[in-house]
């Protein structure tokens, strides 16, 4: 039987205390009060399902042992003073690794501190750390090759090749991955990686009409397949000492294109 990968999200308050009773909200209990932080913890386990029960591995456990061994590990780091991501999910996946998953193995941990913040480890190399970012910008663009005639333009774009153009929300995931620094335990500082993104991508695509304001679509269809490589030729090499992983753009809600740099 060929292996399926299970993923499970964990939210929880952070600073909470086990001992409050348990409740049925959002941050998945113990309930809150007022208004305080909450993280997400998502594991991923490999493994092939159960002939009887079909699980790959009952997620009450997976529950369980996120609650019991992780997140007192959060909290006892963020008790400290303020604590980075790098950090978070390296505990995370420390107090987890021993405790291997009944009929699987552990593929990786993410810690989201926002919904558009994640830090991720893979069980095999715990000493690398994946930072992702979620960016937004909006444009316009037509889709139309020259070389084609209109008939066939028709055809392959439809009304995606109006002359006046359409617009999009575009939502761009940025992933970058490297080994955090020793003394500090940070791979990339926040505002660095918002500060790369803001200059070399979203200042230069932001509102405008990508076919005539860009020159790197000059001579190029602006499609989404052919955004993300820009966008990668855009931000390969910027985040130094980390090292660009992936670029994920959303034209719509349905439709993305993933690029992880040419071979």
């Amino acid at each position: 039987m060929i292996p399926m990968l299970l993923t499970r999200e964990v939210r929880f308050i952070v600073g909470s205390s086990s001992g409050l009773p348990e409740a049925h909200a959002w941050g998945g209990g113990p309930a809150t009060t007022g208004v305080q932080p909450y993280l997400v913890v998502r594991a991923r386990i490999e493994g092939e399902p159960d002939a009887l029960t079909g699980y790959v591995c009952n997620i009450s456990w997976v529950d369980g042992v996120v609650r019991e061994h992780a997140v007192p590990a959060v909290n006892g780091l963020v008790a400290h003073g303020p604590c980075g991501g790098e950090r978070l999910v390296r505990a995370v996946a420390g107090e987890l690794l021993s405790h291997v998953p009944p009929g699987g193995r552990w593929v990786d941990w993410r810690v989201g501190l926002t919904p558009c913040l994640w830090y991720g480890v893979k069980a095999e190399k715990l000493d690398m750390v994946e930072v992702k970012q979620v960016f937004e910008f909006s444009a316009a663009h037509r889709l139309h090759c020259p070389a084609l005639s209109e008939e066939e333009n028709r055809q392959a774009f439809g009304k995606c090749g109006n002359p006046s153009g359409h617009g999009h929300n575009y939502v761009v995931e940025v992933t970058v991955a490297g080994e955090p620094d020793g003394r500090t335990g940070v791979l990339l500082p926040v505002s660095q990686f918002e500060q790369v993104v803001k200059e070399r991508v979203i200042d230069r695509l932001d509102h405008r009409y990508l076919n005539t304001d860009c020159p790197e679509f000059a001579a190029m269809n602006p499609s989404v397949e052919n955004i993300v490589r820009v966008i990668w030729g855009l931000l390969h090499g910027r985040f130094g000492p980390a090292e660009l992983k992936r670029v994920c753009v959303w034209e719509t809600p349905r439709t993305c294109a993933e690029y992880e740099g040419p071979e």
